[in-house]
């Protein structure tokens, strides 16, 4: 580093603490379970920001048995000299005044995942209270805070030959609504911090069970590691997995891959730290250097001759799972989401580093470059015979149609963001619907049985499949390359399928298809699940729908169980006459619908390759982890 000095010249202050009790959710985003995590994730961040200057190689994370956090780190510490501004330590400004810390261009850190000198003055108001201890100068000193307030001021408790940070708090039950952390959520985030970490160790203990639980995450392979856990349940079709390294211009990348025999592209960017889902200049350089490497190769190496057409980018990342990640000083993010990164320079360097590496990969393993072109051709003939079907999905003048392919009941209005459809499993739920609708704003269509798993079909199968060329031609916005969001004819797409494990197969399949294909429309807000009840109660001539057991057992107390004159478990939508279906699931005004995101696409990516890809061990031990969460199972 340029500059290894970190005392309390680094801490800048921005602007005061306020109002973060009062409105947690802008700066936490929720104060739900969601809300909860982050609080760790702040301070957990703040020590893998020393691990990235090159200060720390250890974190240990400790939930315990109160359900309080402790994060220890061996970093430098934070710093404890009076800060000149202020008029008290360094640490208590950290801890106190919103916006600062050392992150702001003092130059106390080169690289960081964001401005977390908000996050440790966040936790610490979000807090019932919270102890924190700086290791330095051989002594060990303490502060104690109540609720974001100074209870004890910084001061010496010991004396130590160690350097570091202990933060321990618990999170104010006035403000969450839940309070319990979820060891598997922590463990899965910083397993990925790990990764992306190279050679820091980070434990993770939870001391509310006996014995208690331990993990230790700590990969020198980095990314390289990562991609092998990412093709746990694919079959990479060879064993090297490329990875590279190189840093330019205060832009240091890291970039690892493989390929398997499945068809789908799964590349996870990331730039300190951070997931870009919605990828941006690092990825985009990958991966024009990838297309560019691999079509440069075949024709020096006369695998493809100077008048063959070249190898498009996507059919060379078929199959391929990859992850990418950089560290930059100055991150340039699109929006306060930061999924997307927008620094015009990365794009070049990123691109001239794996260029390089990747061709001299290519020519020292020319039976991978072999395999890796074989593939690539196989995808580009399926994507010519996917190309000729997707012209049957085409249509002119789609708004001026009232019958599109299909059994499509389509609306009359023409606004897109003021229509919706909704995708019914069968004719009779189907029959049901269009009954029930506004023919104003809500499209029916029906399908016919489980549309086919995507997850095991290349692009050209799937336009062979009658029901998926139904719904990509009713949505309008055609498909892969041909992807047009404005042209999106409905800015609803609603999944409605029974209340039973059938139906649940054919939502799982449905979502499957949208995750692979129209990932653009989950991100965009554009795709719901609807959520039909599963019982109807009558009594004295009112009608009372449960949603779930529990709804079911809070009615059922509230009315009495005497005198009910109906008490129905609905299997199907087609079980529900119209006027039912319209008040319980279809009604704007009373029915309830579920957005779907993508909150971990590693996560997301795991689970779909799991339940809907070819190898059966990995559904066996998801079906052996979740079988005691199941509850209303068919028999």
């Amino acid at each position: 580093m340029s500059n290894n000095i970190y005392d309390e010249s680094q801490i800048q202050i921005l602007e005061g603490l306020e109002a973060v009790r009062k409105r947690p959710d802008m700066y936490i985003g929720s104060t739900s379970a969601k809300g909860l995590h982050h609080l760790v994730y702040e301070i957990v961040d703040n020590a893998v920001d020393e691990a990235l200057a090159g200060f720390c190689d250890k974190v240990t994370v400790t939930i315990h048995k109160d359900n309080s956090i402790s994060v220890l780190d061996n970093g430098r510490g934070i710093p404890v000299g009076i800060h000149k501004d202020k008029g008290i330590s360094a640490a208590e400004v950290v801890f106190t005044i919103l916006h600062a810390g050392g992150k702001f261009g003092g130059g106390g850190y080169k690289v960081s995942g964001g401005l977390h000198g908000v996050g440790a003055s966040v936790v610490n108001a979000l807090s019932s209270w919270l102890i924190s201890r700086v290791y330095q100068h051989g002594k060990i000193y303490e502060q104690k805070f109540k609720k974001g307030h100074v209870v004890e001021s910084l001061h010496p408790i010991g004396t130590t030959d160690q350097t570091g940070t202990f933060v321990h708090f618990l999170p104010d039950e006035t403000i969450f609504e839940e309070t319990v952390y979820d060891f598997a959520i922590l463990k899965k985030r910083f397993q990925e911090t790990a990764f992306l970490t190279k050679g820091l160790k980070i434990k993770l203990i939870d001391e509310r069970v006996e014995p208690k639980l331990e993990k230790i995450f700590h990969y020198e392979g980095g990314v390289s590691e990562f991609v092998l856990f990412l093709n746990k349940n694919k079959t990479p079709i060879y064993e090297n997995i490329f990875y590279c390294e190189g840093e330019k211009d205060d832009v240091s990348i890291e970039v690892a891959f493989c390929h398997n025999d499945g068809y789908n592209e799964n590349i996870f960017s990331f730039a300190n730290n951070i997931n870009t889902i919605e990828g941006g200049t690092h990825l985009s350089g990958f991966k024009n250097a990838l297309t560019k490497t691999v079509n440069d190769y075949a024709k020096k190496m006369k695998i493809l001759k100077d008048n063959d057409k070249s190898l498009s980018g996507e059919d060379i990342r078929e199959g391929i799972t990859g992850v990418i990640s950089i560290k930059i000083s100055e991150p340039k993010f699109e929006g306060q989401t930061k999924t997307k990164l927008v620094n015009t320079n990365v794009r070049t360097i990123v691109d001239n580093i794996v260029s390089e590496k990747f061709m001299i990969f290519l020519e020292q393993n020319p039976t991978i470059a072999k395999i890796i072109i074989q593939k690539a051709t196989m995808a580009s003939h399926a994507r010519d015979a996917a190309r000729k079907a997707r012209d049957l999905t085409r249509r002119k003048n789609v708004l001026e149609n009232s019958t599109l392919p299909g059994k499509l009941a389509d609306c009359s209005e023409r606004d897109p963001k003021k229509c919706e459809i909704y995708i019914v499993e069968g004719d009779s739920a189907g029959g049901s619907a269009k009954s029930a609708r506004s023919r104003q704003n809500q499209a029916i269509l029906p399908l016919r049985g489980k549309i086919l798993n995507v997850e095991k079909a290349r692009l050209d199968k799937m336009l062979a499949s009658e029901e998926i060329r139904n719904m990509i031609t009713a949505f309008g916005a055609g498909i892969n390359e041909d992807l047009n969001i404005e042209k999106l004819r409905y800015h609803k797409i609603i999944l409605m399928t029974d209340a039973d494990v059938d139906g649940a197969h054919i939502r799982t399949l449905l979502l499957t298809f949208f995750y692979r294909f129209y990932r653009e429309l989950i991100t965009g807000g554009f795709i719901y699940i609807a959520q039909p009840p599963l019982y109807l109660v009558e009594k004295n001539k009112k009608k009372h729908y449960a949603y779930n057991d529990r709804e079911l057992e809070l009615i059922l107390t509230e009315i009495g169980r005497n005198g009910i004159t109906r008490m129905q478990r609905y299997k199907g939508l087609g079980e529900m006459n119209p006027d039912q279906l319209w008040d319980t699931t279809m009604n704007p005004a009373t029915r309830t619908l579920v957005k779907v995101n993508i909150e971990d696409a590693v996560e997301a990516d795991e689970i779909f390759t799991a339940l809907m890809g070819d190898k059966v061990e990995p559904r066996r031990e998801f079906i052996k982890e979740y079988a005691k969460l199941v509850k209303n199972l068919d028999i």
